[in-house]
């Protein structure tokens, strides 16, 4: 993805922008215990381990590749076989580049969705929080691997699900006995073909969530349904990206989701402070807990957030800013990853995810 500051204006509609700010404050913090119970398996981020989850995606994945069969793969052996109860939803397109002429490409995004079972019964009922990040590689420099953009936020992502499934069914488990029902899910959305082919316009990148965000905004839901179309099922569009580098900066990009990334800063700052965290950086990875609302400008990164932001749909968009220095370099690959910094996010992700899915009081001999 490139800089870009546009003049345009987030559009969100007043009753959305009161939901999603009362939605903040009812979830339930996790406690000190919580956080400090949050751990990971070095060997899933281990860039030589192939049984893991970030090693198989440390290779090239240009879209009609091998290498973008081989990531899918990946991701789909991986929830079917640890994860079977999320349901895996394919959302195909072909499109043609400036690169490849009039040869169609194929770009396939795949969804990994988790909801209660009285949720799945009743399609639409769930409002969803949405975890995403690409998985697409940029076709240059040749060898191209990208672990910041976005091998490592991938593997956080797939971290984060096996993660919170035990608590999950936990949750879910003890509300129906109790007769209660919590109109909450997730999904992980992992996008193809975000990168640009020769050099970045409207045209040339996003490929894989332009199709996704115009097909759901199409696809109208049953009419007993809560929500109207899979779009409007978003309860918040988290998008990860650039992740993985030492000493990231992570800017707070729109006042409507404030609330959500000073949640988020809370969560870092007090693992820090807990010493539940790795790295030791000389600020925090997300700075901008006390910004403002007059600091705010109509100015963000472009990235896959935009299709589904121009829909109305609250973004968190967790991208470092200024970029990482191996940013579209050859140099963006597994021996370059700063793996306490991946560690990190790994788990201010995960704390994040368990928070909104409140499961502050749901503990799993399984989970954290």
């Amino acid at each position: 993805m490139v800089r870009f500051f546009s003049s345009r204006v987030l559009g969100t509609c007043i009753s959305s922008l009161l939901l999603l700010t009362g939605t903040a404050f009812g979830y339930t913090e996790l406690s000190d215990e919580r956080l400090k119970a949050i751990t990971l398996d070095a060997a899933d981020f281990d860039i030589h381990n192939k049984d893991g989850l970030l090693a198989p995606l440390l290779i090239t994945r240009v879209p009609g590749t091998e290498g973008q069969v081989v990531a899918q793969k990946h991701f789909v052996n991986f929830f079917a076989s640890q994860l079977p109860s999320w349901q895996i939803i394919w959302q195909n397109s072909t499109g043609t580049t400036p690169a490849t002429g009039s040869r169609e490409l194929p770009f396939q995004n795949v969804i990994f969705r988790r909801e209660p079972q009285w949720c799945v019964d009743a399609p639409g009922r769930c409002g969803l929080l949405t975890l995403v990040a690409h998985y697409d590689s940029k076709i240059a420099p040749e060898g191209f691997i990208g672990a910041t953009d976005s091998a490592a936020p991938c593997a956080m992502l797939m971290y984060t699900a096996r993660a919170i499934e035990a608590q999950l069914v936990k949750l879910w488990e003890d509300m129906e006995a109790k007769g209660e029902k919590s109109d909450v899910g997730v999904q992980v959305i992992l996008l193809d073909g975000e990168e640009a082919f020769v050099s970045w316009t409207s045209t040339d990148s996003l490929y894989g969530s332009r199709s996704l965000a115009n097909e759901w905004e199409q696809s109208p839901l049953s009419g007993v349904s809560t929500y109207h179309d899979p779009m409007d099922q978003i309860s918040l569009f988290v998008l990860l990206d650039l992740l993985g580098s030492a000493s990231p900066t992570v800017p707070s990009y729109f006042q409507s989701t404030h609330w959500a990334y000073k949640r988020m800063a809370d969560i870092e700052r007090r693992m820090r402070e807990l010493g539940a965290l790795e790295a030791t950086p000389m600020s925090p990875f997300l700075p901008d807990h006390g910004k403002q609302a007059t600091a705010f400008g109509p100015a963000w990164v472009e990235d896959d957030h935009e299709p589904f932001m121009h829909k109305g749909v609250p973004i968190l968009h967790i991208i470092t800013s200024p970029f990482p220095r191996v940013w579209h370099t050859i140099d963006d690959d597994g021996e370059h990853l700063d793996m306490a910094t991946v560690h990190d996010w790994a788990k201010i992700t995960l704390a994040f995810t368990m928070e909104w899915m409140d499961l502050m009081n749901v503990a799993s001999p399984a989970g954290p």
